[in-house]
């Protein structure tokens, strides 16, 4: 077995790990283990940060940052991160970010101030960095071209389902003990990971370039200034001069960050790539389906919880059959990407995907777990539909020297889309309940109408407190947030269908092409231009 952290001009051949299936079988299970781990972590302390309120006095604002400063950091390093695996290898880079992780994860057990569990999430944030897409891009070496898109629809119905399993597993816990134990679980299974993932061979390439030093902290910069800015949205509003300032700033280094690699000869990310239909349309579809993805359960777990007063382990089992569509579609993903094609299996996934947020249209305050799971299914099969065949295309677009940095970019638009998927169902609901319920609230005390118009939970909060008022503002509250949250819905399924129409124009079929109205349009714009 190679070294892999061994100098560049020490490697040997490149090694190619899985020259078996059962080694490739290896590396495939403990690909989804680790990508599993990793998205798990995402929403584990969704349904901890009560107990996190109560025991460590934090703010709503220090809440918000305890999960979204792991988003944070995941989000900013993972082209950095894949480079590094591709350059020095992906099963070294895989270990060192499962260390990293467990130890960023246990930390908050055992360090109890908001600010020092909100350090820990952020260090755990680096690991994942280096964990997610190492996984894949061990399975697309590992797997011959010809077997890849039935490795990655595994892969990616495992990522698919991670959300859920991550609040389910906290939910249990829960159960049981406290708050601690969702970071111990976590530090402890990366470090079991670790172990297994001792056993998967190395996987490098000899034509790796080196890094892009410049390359990685412009998109850094960019990516972690676009989405600091996206996840602020929905507390301060789109108009706030910090978010639609960090906006035009991590687009200004964006753009910054192409001019450069456009005229590196050896780039981080060779930006030429989303010249490429198939490349370009899995990046965008995968930012436009997760955002359905995370904007869906922001706006199901609120109305479960509020409306519906499941516990936070109740909510986790609810949405656990959302896994089943997710994994089968994207496991049977080498069957129906090749006789449908590209564009027709992004289309049908997007329509179906916004055909399942309208469907939430007919929720009340009377509905049942039933009137929601049959619009979740139909969302999470649309869903399911478009998620391995986004990953593929992306992973195929690129040579094998640049897997990681590739599965890095299919993380990153899956991280973005879900930071814009949670600020744009959460600004459209905010803003609906307060106009909503502000005007009925004028025969409340002003302490009272404050909080109320904060959110559900807090008039809910409020209601409790204040005796027979307390009921007739909880239904106030209740009815304006179902107003709020069919508004946010039909928000989403509006901005799933246009992008299903979108990508339907512009993905190329199972001939490779794209629509012949497309060709036309830039057959004639360059017939125009001629003399």
């Amino acid at each position: 077995m190679v070294d892999t952290f061994a100098r560049p001009d020490q490697r040997t051949d490149a090694v190619s790990i899985g020259d078996t299936a059962r080694a490739r079988t290896w590396t495939l299970a403990v690909a989804c283990m680790g990508v599993g781990l990793v998205v798990g972590s995402m929403t584990a302390l969704n349904t901890a940060l009560g107990d996190l309120a109560v025991a460590t006095s934090a703010t709503q604002t220090q809440l918000t940052w305890i999960v979204d400063g792991y988003t944070l950091a995941l989000a900013c390093l993972l082209l950095p991160a894949g480079a590094i695996g591709d350059r020095y290898g992906r099963r070294g880079a895989l270990l060192a970010g499962l260390v990293i992780f467990s130890l960023g994860s246990m930390a908050p057990a055992i360090l109890h101030s908001p600010l020092q569990i909100i350090a820990g999430r952020a260090v755990a944030g680096v690991g994942a960095a280096f964990v997610m897409p190492a996984t894949l891009s061990l399975l697309t070496v590992a797997y011959p071209k010809e077997a890849r898109l039935k490795a990655i629809g595994i892969w990616a119905g495992t990522a698919g389902s991670g959300g859920v399993l991550g609040m389910l597993g906290s939910g249990v816990l829960l159960r049981f003990w406290d708050w601690h134990a969702i970071f111990w679980s976590l530090g402890i299974v990366g470090l079991v990971i670790f172990a297994l993932a001792c056993t998967v061979a190395s996987s490098r390439d000899n034509n790796a370039p080196r890094v892009d030093s410049l390359g990685a902290i412009l998109i850094g910069a960019a990516v972690a200034i676009s989405v600091f800015a996206i996840l602020e949205a929905p507390h301060r509003g789109w108009s706030d001069s910090l978010v639609w300032g960090g906006l035009v700033a991590g687009s200004v280094i964006a753009g910054v960050f192409g001019v450069v690699e456009f005229r590196r000869r050896q780039p981080l990310l060779d930006v030429r790539l989303f010249g490429d239909p198939s490349f370009a349309t899995a990046v965008a579809t995968i930012v436009a389906i997760f955002g359905a993805t995370f904007g869906f359960f922001y706006l199901g777990m609120q109305y479960v919880q509020q409306i519906m007063g499941y516990s936070p382990l109740t909510t986790a089992a609810a949405f656990s059959p959302f896994m089943v569509p997710v994994g089968i579609f994207s496991a049977l993903s080498f069957w129906y990407v090749p006789k449908l094609g590209l564009r027709l299996a992004l289309f049908v996934g997007m329509v179906v995907t916004a055909v399942g947020f309208a469907c939430m249209q007919g929720l009340d305050l009377n509905s049942t777990y039933l009137d929601l799971a049959w619009p979740a299914l139909i969302v999470a099969t649309g869903i399911g539909f478009c998620t391995a065949p986004t990953t593929w295309a992306i992973m195929a677009a690129v040579p094998d020297e640049k897997q990681g940095v590739a599965s890095a970019v299919n993380d990153a638009a899956r991280e973005v889309g879900g930071a814009l998927g949670i600020a744009v169902a959460g600004s459209v609901l905010a803003g609906r309940y307060s106009h909503e319920l502000a005007p009925r609230l004028a025969g409340f005390p002003e302490p009272v109408r404050g909080p109320a118009t904060d959110s559900l939970a807090k008039a809910i909060e409020v209601a409790n407190k204040l005796g027979p008022q307390g009921n007739q503002l909880a239904v106030l509250g209740k009815n304006a947030f179902m107003t709020a949250m069919h508004a946010s819905t039909i928000a989403m399924a509006v901005i799933t269908g246009i992008a299903a129409v979108l990508i339907g124009l512009w993905a190329p079929g199972r001939d490779g092409r794209q629509l012949r109205v497309v060709r036309r349009m830039v057959t004639r714009r360059v017939a125009d231009r001629e003399p």
